[in-house]
């Protein structure tokens, strides 16, 4: 490390290390209009999705236009406020602001009707029975609460329903990194 030659009038002034000072962001979000009648969907507890035409995927939220076909979404879909969990973290890291009890989950959701997850908090089941494949549904807040924000669902909750078979990539497949093609 490069020696920092001071002043001589700050020669025995300890060296600063670290600062730590608040800082803030304010923004403001314009919705256009796929997310738009995505969240005043959501305030009438309706999750609405999109596809280009009948057959094709459905994408939640809406975004306007199919990724991989590259057309608009012009059809709107109402899928279902239950879904199967894809994917899910246990956060064990708090975090200034944060309002959840450590542990706790987030997930990645598959609505019924979807073909594309939703992120969002897993409660009402302890961190360790948390499960690829389980049964989710979602816990709206009151209807006087009721608002265009995802903050209208409190969290997802676990159904009393089977788990599905939910194809974890690699599972049935060696990884790419385990191939004998990488190995060679």
């Amino acid at each position: 490390m490069t020696e920092i030659l001071l002043p001589a009038r700050l020669q025995d002034v300890e060296a600063v290390r670290s600062v730590r000072t608040p800082a803030s962001i304010q923004y403001s979000y314009t919705p256009g209009q796929a997310s738009s009648r995505y969240l005043k969907g959501i305030a009438q507890r309706k999750i609405i999705g999109a596809r280009v035409e009948p057959g094709a995927k459905v994408y939640v939220p809406p975004r306007g236009a199919d990724p991989q076909l590259g057309k608009p979404t012009t059809e709107q879909v109402e899928v279902g406020d239950r879904g199967t969990l894809v994917s899910f973290c246990v956060v064990n890291v708090s975090f200034h602001g944060g309002t959840q009890e450590i542990p706790y989950t987030t997930g990645n959701i598959l609505l019924d009707g979807s073909d594309q997850p939703i992120m969002h908090l897993i409660q009402e089941c302890p961190v360790d029975q948390v499960r690829i494949g389980m049964r989710l549904e979602a816990v709206w807040v009151d209807d006087a609460d009721l608002g265009p924000t995802m903050e209208s669902i409190r969290w997802f909750r676990p159904l009393d329903e089977p788990d599905l078979d939910v194809h974890i990539p690699g599972e049935d497949r060696p990884l790419w990194l385990d191939s004998e093609e990488f190995n060679q």
